[in-house]
C-alpha cells in the first residue's frame, strides 16, 4: 500500500514540473518608473472625503460621550452615598462600644468608691451615659449635616456642568447644521434655535442679521445688531453687519461710522470691502474710497 501511494505522489509530482516548464512565460506588472510616471499624471486625489459622514460620526461620539459621562457621575454619587452609610455604621458601633466601656468603668469607679445603693449607681450611670449619647449624637447629626450639604452642592455643580457641556453640543450640532444649510429660511430658524440655548450669543446674533439682510430685512437686522452691540461693544462683526444694513437703505454717513468701527475691533474685515454687495452704493463716497485706498497701502 505504501509502495502504490508513493509511485502516485511520484508521478503526480512529475507531471507538475513537466507542465511547468511548458507552461507560457507570465508578463511582469509594470516597472516602478511607471508606476511612478501614472502618480505623477494624477492631477486630483483618487478619493474624497465623506464631510456627511465624518458629521454623523462626531455626532455619534458626542452622545456616546454624553452617556458615558452620566453613567459616571451617577457611579460617582451612588460611591459617595455607600461611603457615607459606611462611615456612619463604623462611627455608631465605634460609639456603641465605648458607651459600654465608659459604663462598665463607671459602674466599677462606683462600687470601688463606696456607694451606698445600687439604684444610685444605676441612676448615676443613667444620667452620664444619656448625657454623653446626646452630646455624640448632636455632634454626629452637625457631622451629617455638613457632609449631606457638601454632597448636595458638589451634586449641583455636576449636574450643572453635565447641562452646560449638553447645551454646548446641541449648539456646536446646530452650527454644523447652519454651515451646511443654503436655504436662509431655515438658516434663520437654526440660528433661533441656537439663541434659545444662548440667548446672548452674540456671533449667532450677527449671522441671523445677516440672513435678514439676504431677506431684505434690514430694520430687523438692525435691531439685532444693537442688540449684539449691547451685549459685546466691542464685537466687530456686529458693526460691520449693522453697516450693511445703513448701506442698502442709504444711510451712508452712519454705514461709514460702523465700518470704521468694524475695522477697528476686526481689521481682517478690511479684505471684504471690495467684496461685499451691500456697500455698492457706497463706491462713489469720498469717504469709503479713502478706506479703500488705506487698504490698498
Amino acid at each position: 500500500m505504501r509502495y502504490y501511494l508513493f509511485l502516485l505522489t511520484f508521478l503526480i509530482s512529475g507531471h507538475c514540473i513537466a507542465a511547468a516548464k511548458n507552461a507560457p512565460e507570465t508578463r511582469t506588472g509594470p516597472s516602478q518608473e511607471q508606476q511612478q510616471r501614472a502618480l505623477d499624471n494624477l492631477q486630483e486625489p483618487m478619493y474624497k472625503p465623506l464631510m456627511e459622514r465624518y458629521i454623523l460620526d462626531e455626532l455619534k461620539a458626542v452622545r456616546q460621550d454624553q452617556q458615558q459621562l452620566r453613567e459616571d457621575v451617577t457611579k460617582q454619587v451612588t460611591h459617595a452615598q455607600l461611603d457615607t452609610a459606611d462611615r456612619a455604621l463604623i462611627y455608631t458601633t465605634d460609639t456603641i462600644n465605648n458607651v459600654f466601656f465608659i459604663i462598665t468603668a463607671t459602674a466599677s469607679i462606683l462600687v470601688l468608691v463606696g456607694w451606698n445603693s445600687l439604684r444610685d449607681v444605676k441612676n448615676k450611670v443613667e444620667d452620664i451615659v444619656n448625657t454623653r449619647v446626646s452630646v455624640i449624637t448632636d455632634e454626629y447629626e452637625d457631622r451629617l449635616k455638613i457632609l449631606e450639604e457638601k454632597l448636595r452642592v458638589r451634586s449641583e455643580e455636576i449636574l450643572s456642568n453635565q447641562e452646560r457641556i449638553s447645551i454646548t453640543n446641541e449648539v456646536h450640532s446646530l452650527w454644523m447644521r447652519a454651515n451646511l444649510e443654503s436655504d436662509v429660511a431655515n438658516k434663520i430658524e437654526i440660528f433661533d434655535d441656537i439663541l434659545k440655548r444662548k440667548p446672548e450669543d452674540v456671533e449667532a446674533i450677527a449671522y441671523k442679521a445677516d440672513a435678514l439682510l439676504e431677506l431684505n430685512e434690514t430694520a430687523q437686522a438692525i435691531e439685532l445688531c444693537n442688540q449684539a452691540l449691547n451685549i459685546d461693544s466691542d464685537y466687530g462683526y456686529a458693526y460691520w453687519q449693522r453697516a450693511c444694513a445703513y448701506a442698502l437703505i442709504h444711510e451712508h454717513a452712519d454705514a461709514l461710522a460702523d465700518i470704521k468701527m468694524a475695522l477697528d475691533y476686526s481689521p481682517n474685515l478690511r479684505n471684504e470691502l471690495l467684496h461685499e454687495s451691500a456697500f455698492a452704493s457706497l463706491h462713489d463716497n469720498e469717504s469709503f474710497n479713502s478706506l479703500l485706498a488705506g487698504e490698498n497701502s
